[in-house]
């Protein structure tokens, strides 16, 4: 090993810790014990480890904890699957059609990501509020997919775009439409890149906070984020029952994450190597 690859390695090191620390701190916290965790004294590893905070967090309420998790699944599920009908038509139409207004189609889905998302609070309550659908799981949905899919649309198309269009020339002889060539050719081709899009969907629709806060007032009807607030209090919070919510809200994403890990590596290492 020379003397440079012994700093890149360092550095990487560092690096690598300063990203898992705080995850690690809240990890060691939701351990910890109440009167620890409000001690002076720093301890990274807990003196008394413990899982009353977890037991608190899942029984709190009769269980309303679980009722929250249970409807982020849902909201984060529906609109993924939501998200993939209608991004993965869509990028087929923007990678193999030519109509007009493409071009200002192709920009305008590039030019949703540069605005801040709490500038489409107001016109998202509007149009939901005229649906009906606040405090209603639909309309938590369609306000996620309108965040959701253009980004979906963008990354799929590239994927699209990879696929030789002989193949689909060759299937059309064998007598398939435009959508039976989609979807036994082209899709089952961009299963990684579908499996980004969708994880990607499933991340925005579960992490999601300031949106739910907006449209959800029912307190049975709340997501994770949104739970997670109410271990904070008007002049402090009770950081070990936070710790250990927040550490629950990661088990069913990382499950996710190891399911589609497969697909995830391969979509988005792809790009990088096709043309």
């Amino acid at each position: 090993m020379t003397r440079s690859h012994w700093w890149v390695h360092l550095l990487l090191l560092l690096a690598s810790f300063i990203a898992v620390f705080p995850v690690l701190w809240i990890m060691m916290t939701s351990f910890k014990q109440r009167a620890e965790v409000f001690s002076t004294e720093l301890h990274l590893i807990p003196q008394t480890f413990t899982w009353e905070n977890y037991v608190h967090v899942l029984t709190r309420a009769d269980g309303v904890f679980l009722r929250w998790m249970a409807n982020s699944f849902l909201v984060a599920l529906l609109t993924s699957l939501v998200a993939l009908a209608l991004s993965t038509t869509a990028a087929y139409a923007l990678s193999r059609f030519k109509f007009a207004g493409k071009r200002a189609i192709h920009y305008g889905f590039f030019l949703t990501q540069m605005f801040p998302g709490a500038l489409l609070i107001i016109p998202l309550y509007k149009i939901v509020n005229s649906l009906g659908l606040l405090n209603n799981y639909l309309g938590l949905i369609l306000a996620y997919c309108t965040v959701a899919v253009p980004f979906c649309v963008m990354m799929l198309k590239n994927f699209f775009d990879t696929v030789p269009y002989e193949l689909e020339e060759a299937a059309r002889v064998d007598g398939l439409s435009h959508f039976g060539t989609f979807y036994r050719i082209v899709l089952p081709l961009s299963i990684p890149g579908v499996a980004v899009t969708a994880f990607y969907a499933f991340i925005t629709a579960w992490n999601e906070f300031l949106i739910a806060l907006t449209f959800m007032s029912d307190q049975t009807m709340y997501t994770l984020p949104i739970g997670l607030q109410q271990f904070v209090n008007q002049f402090n919070a009770d950081w070990h029952y936070l710790s250990a919510g927040a550490i629950i809200v990661t088990l069913p994403v990382l499950v996710v994450f190891l399911i589609a890990q497969k697909y995830l590596v391969a979509g988005l290492t792809s790009g990088g190597t096709k043309g």
